[in-house]
């Protein structure tokens, strides 16, 4: 199995299928098995490569909690994209993967073509606001430490595969879903891309976020999955493999 190290940790990635390079990153608390769907699907027109951030899936847990940052992340993106002999990728993620890939065009414009924000958010321009997303992900840290791997989500995508530890979980929720400032929220109207911007119909919690950024993305293109939730591709993947598709297939 392919990994990349960082920091003295293993982070595990997959890449299968031959075409244009697509990256896609899971949500919190989620693996790179969330993305079979869309590996099936795409496979023979596109090489898709999936990974498991930090304290996720097949990669390490390691006890440092400093490893575990949004530029860290972001970094291993990139050192995937290397592993792989990839310059330039249309890069894709499901909600903190989603975010994560709008971090990674912010730091490496150059190498994304295009960009897929599924069921995400780009942060807060408020103080307020972020301080209230960091007391629920600090809630949600302390639940991975009295509870371990029983507070895993429900979401259907948090569901598939497994984790080798809760405290790597713990420390992400503390390092990489916290959010510090508002850069990648401003960086919305300088994304000289297309994105793709998706969300299901009854995600209520991302269906304001995904206005706002095919709003301010010049190029942002807006698809709503009837009858999805958070977990669009698992919800409904024949409409969301046809948006997906799509777009796609527009990038020439």
């Amino acid at each position: 199995m392919p990994y990349i190290e960082r920091g003295g940790a293993r982070i595990f990635f997959t890449s299968q299928g031959q075409g244009p390079a697509v990256l896609l990153s899971h949500g919190f608390s989620a693996t790179n098995v969330m993305w079979a769907g869309q590996i099936a699907a795409f496979k023979s027109r596109y090489q898709l490569i999936t990974w498991d951030m930090l304290g996720h899936g097949e990669s390490d847990s390691p006890d440092d909690p400093v490893l575990y940052t949004p530029e860290g992340t972001v970094q291993d993106m990139a050192a995937i994209l290397d592993a792989c002999g990839i310059n330039r990728a249309v890069i894709g993620g499901h909600s903190l993967g989603g975010f994560m890939s709008l971090a990674f065009h912010l730091a490496f414009p150059q190498r994304v073509r295009a960009l897929m924000l599924f069921n995400t958010g780009p942060g807060y321009k408020s103080d307020e606001a972020r301080a209230e997303w960091n007391v629920m992900t600090e809630k949600q840290a302390r639940a991975f430490a009295t509870k371990g791997l029983a507070a895993v989500g429900h979401s259907e995508e948090m569901q598939l595969g497994t984790h080798r530890s809760a405290k790597g979980l713990e420390h992400g929720s503390r390092g990489m879903l916290a959010q510090a400032d508002a850069r990648i929220i401003d960086s919305l109207p300088g994304i000289e891309v297309p994105a793709l911007v998706l969300v299901g119909e009854k995600d209520r919690g991302y269906l304001a976020a995904a206005d706002y950024m095919a709003g301010k993305i010049p190029d942002g293109r807006k698809a709503l999955i009837a009858d999805a939730g958070h977990a669009a591709n698992i919800h409904q993947p024949a409409a969301f493999n046809a948006a997906m598709g799509e777009f796609l297939q527009s990038l020439g």
